[in-house]
């Protein structure tokens, strides 16, 4: 596998509990699926003209390896840390040393609900957050790292 760059290549990192969409609490999730949501971005980056990997793990551990990974694959990230957005330092860390544009995203507004989960310990190391718009969120960041990539 070549571990070169290639032109509008995005990674998407689903965080923890996000394969459960569709069951959890629809008054902030909706009924929206995880397979749903994963075709609507694809359908979304081949509008854009963007080669999109997506992947979404339950793990820390997993998370930060795909991170690294990232840095000589990709040339931007999306990810939704989820519950990890909140109190994980080891995938802050893993964020701040990429040499490439990360977002953050959330499909519903972590500053409205419970008030642990209005800290964000990886916003300040990524160049964008959208949240609160559903799957509109991923759409917006895949816009915004689409416009940016190319000013570069």
């Amino acid at each position: 596998m070549s571990t070169e760059k290639k032109n509008g290549k995005i990674c998407v990192i689903h965080g923890p509990n996000l394969n459960m969409l569709g069951h959890r609490d629809k008054a902030q999730y909706g009924s929206l699926t995880l397979d749903k949501l994963n075709k609507m971005i694809r359908q979304k980056a081949e509008e854009l003209g963007l080669d999109v990997s997506i992947y979404q793990f339950n793990s820390e551990e997993k998370i930060i390896k795909m991170l690294h990974r990232q840095r000589k694959i990709s040339e931007g990230i999306i990810i939704n840390p989820a519950a990890f957005t909140h109190y994980s330092y080891a995938i802050r860390d893993a964020i701040e040393l990429l040499a490439i544009p990360v977002v953050e995203v959330h499909l519903s507004n972590i500053y409205e609900r419970e008030e642990f989960r209005s800290i964000s310990v990886t916003k300040d190391v990524c160049i964008k957050q959208f949240y609160g718009k559903k799957e509109e969120s991923y759409f917006e960041a895949l816009q915004f790292l689409h416009e940016n990539l190319k000013k570069s």
